[in-house]
């Protein structure tokens, strides 16, 4: 076991500018694994519309548990993270709302589990979950321990999310202005043969679009191609 408050410290040195998200959840996982006093296995679930995948795991049977909550859209991890709650499974032998789930855990050898919620943000949601072997084994004090964390976890998925997202905005945003320089060439090479205006060649260029079946984007940088090779000495 570590110190909660060092796994906390090293949580929030990330730097979320050079670890991609996936990195990020792996460590959460594992930070989770190290502060807590008992023997664990740690598994993060992200849903969206109410599907949900494991993110990152210390171990495959917690991952195997994880799935199968998947594949029936019910269970602890995703009743946790559309709740943001926590919700405790103290013993899986005489666990009765989730039955088939509750039996594959004793079958690979687990008593309990504690699944946190983890609000990242309005269109995806998480959880936090932990595996323990013996049943009870999650006290209060554990649960607190986990629950600190759980805190922390979220600002960090969070972030990442949000870099992430920021990312992406930005290629779209690079995508969007490489298809408005190449559809501007193109516009100038139908004035230059046609002589006509800004409008009537952008008109061209959507017929065209429209007559291939290819998006104007992909016209524009053909015909701006052609030109090119056109003009290249034999």
């Amino acid at each position: 076991m570590s110190d909660p408050a060092d796994a906390f410290t090293e949580l929030g040195r990330i730097n979320l500018g050079e670890v991609g998200l996936d990195d990020v959840l792996q460590r959460v996982a594992e930070l989770a694994k190290r502060v807590l006093p008992i023997p664990v296995e740690v598994s993060v679930t992200l849903a969206r519309n109410g599907a949900g995948h494991t993110a990152a795991s210390t171990d495959e049977l917690a991952r195997d548990l994880d799935e199968r909550q998947y594949a029936q859209g019910r269970g602890p991890c995703l009743d946790a993270a559309a709740s943001g709650h926590i919700l405790p499974v103290p013993d899986l032998r005489a666990e009765d709302r989730w039955p088939e789930w509750a039996e594959a855990g004793v079958r690979a050898g687990f008593g309990s589990s504690l699944s946190i919620g983890l609000p990242i943000q309005e269109a995806v949601v998480g959880a936090l979950n932990a595996y323990a072997r013996a049943p009870h084994a999650f006290d209060e004090d554990t649960v607190v321990i986990l629950e600190t964390f759980a805190a922390y976890a979220a600002v960090a998925l969070a972030h990442a999310q949000l870099y992430d997202s920021t990312a992406s905005l930005a290629r779209q945003m690079r995508d969007a202005m490489t298809s408005r320089a190449v559809i501007e060439q193109a516009k100038g090479v139908v004035m230059a043969e046609r002589r006509c205006t800004p409008a009537d060649a952008f008109a061209v260029l959507a017929r065209a679009s429209q007559d291939s079946n290819r998006t104007v984007r992909d016209v524009a940088q053909a015909l701006v191609d052609r030109a090119a090779e056109a003009q290249v000495p034999s």
